[in-house]
């Protein structure tokens, strides 16, 4: 089974200095038919003005992975880290028992990013942080590994059942993936476009599959996309 998520379905929350497309129900925008995934919650695709964030608030229990499109994210937290996130870098932090943080673009520019809310397997943790740059060749025509459960191939570690991959695709590059038909998988087109199991997508659609034993991705237009093999 594979469905369609348009990106135009998205739920949208404009507060000015942030523009936020929600994938799933998120804050004020609730659809009982689109709760999350699996044991994926949540993809917001975020504008947020220059100078502008999020002040410092806390999370608990969840594996939080941060990819950073264009600008620059300034982040700091309860942990003590105090850093800043580049377009190509992707951050993993692990709420745990409870961790407050803050995020402000650092940028004269609008930040543009995806934050990824996954629910983890381990609950009570000593929260964590991680960080990593992702070179563009090693997502080219082909699917990364950039957080998993075990920090396979350089990926960052996260404490939950789910791989999530990011891949850049244009012209005859293509991919396969193998999949557990009893599990979930999610694709998300960031930008670009792409075929999916042979449907087209458009950037900011997504893809949702259970009962499919592979994924197939090809026909890419300057495309840039996330996959999760996700827990049922």
């Amino acid at each position: 089974m594979l469905t369609i998520r348009p990106a135009a379905e998205r739920g949208h929350a404009d507060h000015g200095w942030l523009q936020s497309w929600h994938s799933f129900s998120f804050a004020d925008y609730h659809d009982p038919a689109h709760m999350g995934w699996g044991n994926l919650r949540v993809i917001n695709e975020d504008f947020i003005a220059p100078r502008a964030g999020f002040p410092m608030h806390g999370h608990r229990d969840m594996e939080i992975v941060t990819y950073l499109l264009s600008g620059r994210l300034a982040h700091q937290d309860s942990m003590g880290h105090a850093v800043f996130i580049a377009p190509g870098e992707v951050q993993r932090m692990s709420a745990g028992r409870g961790v407050m943080h803050s995020e402000f673009s650092a940028s004269d520019d609008t930040t543009h990013l995806l934050q990824i809310w996954i629910l983890p397997n381990v609950r009570g943790l000593a929260p964590e942080y991680e960080q990593r740059a992702f070179a563009d060749a090693e997502k080219r025509g082909r699917l990364c590994a950039i957080a998993t459960p075990d920090g396979a191939d350089g990926s960052l570690r996260m404490h939950a059942d789910a791989r999530l991959y990011a891949g850049l695709f244009d012209g005859p590059e293509t991919a396969t993936l193998a999949l557990d038909p009893a599990r979930k998988a999610y694709v998300h087109l960031v930008r670009g476009a792409l075929r999916v199991n042979g449907q087209a997508l458009q950037g900011g659609d997504a893809a949702l599959l259970h009962g499919e034993s592979r994924l197939s991705l090809d026909a890419g237009q300057d495309a840039e996309v996330l996959v999760f093999d996700l827990a049922p």
